[in-house]
């Protein structure tokens, strides 16, 4: 999946992109006392192929806690793929305790806790940043809910930007009227009926075919994702506006950690808020990635693969922004606490409405 520098990256033990730097080595927490090894069961990212699974969660998570605890610990990371798994069931495979962690988008995850849709609403963050704070102040809201399962989060992260591939040329949001897009998701549904366009669900290995046949016009997905998909191959022009994050969280088994030493506890949180770090700069410097490698752009192409058929960048304009922002308010945000309940859109003015300043019901 990655070109060229991946093993040499690896190799020195410093990953850096875009700005993006992880060191091998991370301060570590007071040691944990000796006692008896501790087996965790972790599945985590969709494919064993993503750089979210191989540089983070493979470095961190499966080598990084059985290096900290001095063997003690011993992590079994697997992907959804590697498992058969669609994502859908990660709370109540982490609930029944098949898995100690877990991890899934939380668009996908909200079928079973129907607040975790409102931290990646369409149109709801234009920035990473923004995202990362509206994710770190709706963690204890989510937490709430997700008790009730017998889980909790343990850190939120995201994707690369959620972007449009398009088989042919367009300039704005408003070029998208009348095609078919493929989208996931209820509020990116609501998002593109809302620009005009005609919202199609495919599932994510059918739309290479898809895009090829004409079946859809465009197609919504992370920008390093559709590269790594192939999708240059059949598509031509590749937006920068972000309508979504996918982000997504790692949960774990409430009893399970409530059984734990409060070393090992120490040990995993201060893990895991290393790997919300490294998560969340590695969404950003793979968005940027995935678009230059999608353009063929050599030299800022450096975790995904180069595409063979460069496509052309779209550029948001300040009337796209202007939009997107007006599309969430009036149709994304009340769409979704229709859904939800009206508790939802009472959480969302008190927690995301302050970081945003776009309030529910005006």
């Amino acid at each position: 999946m990655f070109r060229r520098g991946l093993a040499a990256l690896l190799g020195a033990g410093l990953i850096s992109s875009a700005g993006w730097a992880q060191t091998a080595t991370p301060a570590v927490p007071a040691p944990i006392p000796p006692g008896p090894r501790i087996a965790i069961t972790a599945v985590t990212q969709p494919l064993p192929t993503q750089p979210q699974y191989i540089l983070v969660d493979q470095r961190l998570i499966r080598d990084g806690l059985r290096e900290r605890s001095g063997g003690r610990i011993e992590v079994t990371l697997a992907s959804h793929a590697e498992r058969n798994l669609g994502g859908a069931e990660i709370v109540r495979l982490v609930r029944a305790g098949q898995a100690e962690i877990g991890a899934g988008t939380l668009s996908t995850l909200s079928g079973d806790v129907p607040i975790l849709d409102g931290v990646d609403l369409s149109g709801l963050a234009p920035d990473i940043a923004l995202a990362r704070r509206i994710a770190d102040a709706m963690t204890p809201v989510a937490n709430r809910d997700l008790e009730r399962f017998g889980t909790r989060i343990l850190a939120m992260y995201p994707f690369p930007a959620q972007v449009v591939f398009c088989r042919a040329p367009f300039t704005s949001l408003a070029d998208l009227r009348g095609r078919r897009v493929r989208t996931f998701g209820n509020s990116l549904v609501d998002f593109f009926n809302a620009v005009g366009a005609q919202p199609t669900s495919i599932g994510f290995p059918e739309v290479y075919s898809a895009l090829e046949r004409g079946v859809v016009d465009c197609a919504i997905t992370g920008t390093g994702s559709g590269v790594a998909a192939r999708w240059p191959e059949v598509s031509t022009h590749i937006s920068d506006l972000p309508v979504a994050w996918a982000v997504a969280a790692y949960i774990v088994n409430v009893a399970w950690w409530n059984r734990q030493d409060p070393a090992v506890r120490a040990l995993l949180e201060q893990t895991f808020r290393e790997v919300a770090d490294a998560q969340w700069a590695l969404g950003a410097a793979a968005t940027r990635d995935g678009i230059d490698c999608a353009i063929g752009n050599r030299e800022g192409c450096r975790i995904h693969t180069l595409a063979t058929r460069p496509m052309t960048e779209v550029k948001a304009t300040d009337a796209d922004r202007t939009e997107t922002r007006r599309i969430f308010e009036q149709v994304v945000l009340p769409g979704w606490v229709r859904r939800c309940g009206a508790r939802c859109g009472e959480i969302y003015n008190q927690t995301v409405a302050p970081l945003t300043g776009v309030r529910f019901g005006g």
